[in-house]
């Protein structure tokens, strides 16, 4: 639908892109947003030189963007082109950083469908927030949107051609940023790149420039603390009292949903049939990417063999942000002494999913049984070490499956 957003991989958001600029011009604006270095500008290089000639393409951010008449300068160009050609299409990198962006797009583009020039248009920006608030302004009802995701294990094997057996792993251990893979050999320029590429500019240039943020250390002290626990339901008030500037719960729940818009931290909800028993109950924070946790966890990446219950966390951190990425609803369920790791719904199905590095009995499967049961339409999965269905989970009539295979595929 016009307006609404949902998040893919790159193979399937280029291949959107590409159905939709094949169609008749002018068609609606296509939005694309996402995190920084997934590749939103090597998506719009590729569809110039893909269709060629009567592409345009513009970088907001460029020096070029800050002289006088630029904007006019672009539209001129594209709108000659299509006259010209029959057909056209322009291509605005990172928009957000032209003034009065979203009212001058919405300009242009009722006066080329008034005129019906054959022009495609198609805008970038790393910020769903800053993105999203000035579309909902001035653009309702002109445009499609799309959110570009952090790249699953597939897309690393498909695009990067890492190993399938690989991939998974790297994805736990190093997260997905296509633009990092070509240091991972070198782990100080590779953290360097995470940290002054990618962190900085999200937090420091995406989120900051946004008028609500009047508080800049504590946002972020509180992105620092969700980065050494994820994957671990943490109330406001525990938070709060971790950080060294110390800020209203109010605030900090805003910054966390900065955070989130920024596509870092997730703070999922409770499941919860009636919603203020959800908004009561603490978040449980996931990092939507592994890669910030590798940056920033002054510990260092956990091995599996000598710090097993913090490398548990962060494959359970990447099996719920590769359920989160790929669109799904993803919640968790608590009832003292009950709990399930993740509540996932969406085009993967209704699954309550459990995630166990080692050994478990039916103790341990008591609160996904439970909650199967209250609600009969989820199905029970445990995301296990191995291939292979223990009796337990036999017995119980649970599908088990192995979290490297739940990173390459889902529960498919």
């Amino acid at each position: 639908m016009s307006g609404e957003s949902f998040r893919l991989d790159y193979a399937a958001c280029r291949d959107l892109l590409a159905r939709r600029l094949a169609e008749p011009a002018p068609g609606r604006i296509q939005l694309l947003t996402g995190p920084r270095q997934v590749g939103k500008t090597t998506l719009l290089l590729w569809l110039q030189t893909r269709i060629g000639g009567t592409a345009i393409y513009a970088a907001g951010d460029g020096p070029e963007a800050g002289l006088p008449g630029f904007w006019e300068r672009i539209w001129a160009e594209a709108e000659e082109r299509a006259l010209a050609s029959g057909r056209a299409v322009l291509l605005i990198d990172e928009i957000q950083h032209l003034a009065r962006w979203a009212e001058r797009l919405k300009s242009q583009w009722d006066r080329i469908r008034r005129r019906q020039v054959p022009l495609h248009v198609v805008a970038s920006g790393s910020s769903a927030l800053r993105f999203g608030s000035g579309a909902k302004e001035s653009l309702a009802g002109r445009f499609e949107r799309m959110n570009l995701a952090h790249w699953p294990a597939a897309a690393l094997a498909r695009e990067l051609k890492v190993p399938s057996k690989a991939a998974p792993d790297q994805i736990v251990r190093f997260g997905a940023y296509p633009g990092a893979q070509g240091l991972l050999k070198e782990p100080e320029r590779w953290r360097a790149y995470i940290r002054d590429a990618i962190l900085e500019p999200a937090i420091g240039r995406d989120i900051l420039a946004l008028a609500s943020v009047r508080r800049p250390p504590l946002l972020r002290q509180v992105f620092a603390l969700c980065a050494t626990m994820p994957a671990q339901v943490v109330s406001l008030q525990k938070l709060q009292g971790q950080l060294q500037d110390r800020g209203a719960l109010e605030t900090i729940a805003h910054y966390l949903q900065l955070l989130e818009d920024a596509f870092l931290v997730a703070a999922i909800v409770k499941f919860a049939v009636h919603p203020l028993r959800r908004r009561a109950a603490p978040p449980k924070l996931v990092v939507l990417n592994n890669a910030l946790l590798a940056a920033t966890d002054p510990l260092g990446v956990p091995d599996p063999a000598s710090d097993r219950s913090r490398f548990g966390r962060w494959v359970e951190n990447a099996c719920l942000a590769h359920a989160w990425n790929a669109g799904q609803h993803v919640t968790y369920w608590r009832e003292e002494p009950l709990e399930v790791d993740g509540i996932i719904s969406g085009s993967w199905g209704k699954w309550a999913v459990e995630i166990k590095l080692g050994p478990f009995d039916t103790r341990e499967l008591r609160g996904l049984l439970e909650f199967c049961q209250r609600h009969s339409d989820y199905r029970p999965l445990v995301i296990a070490e191995e291939s292979g269905t223990p009796p337990v989970a036999r017995d119980a009539g649970i599908r088990v499956i192995p979290w490297r295979q739940f990173l390459m595929r889902g529960p498919a």
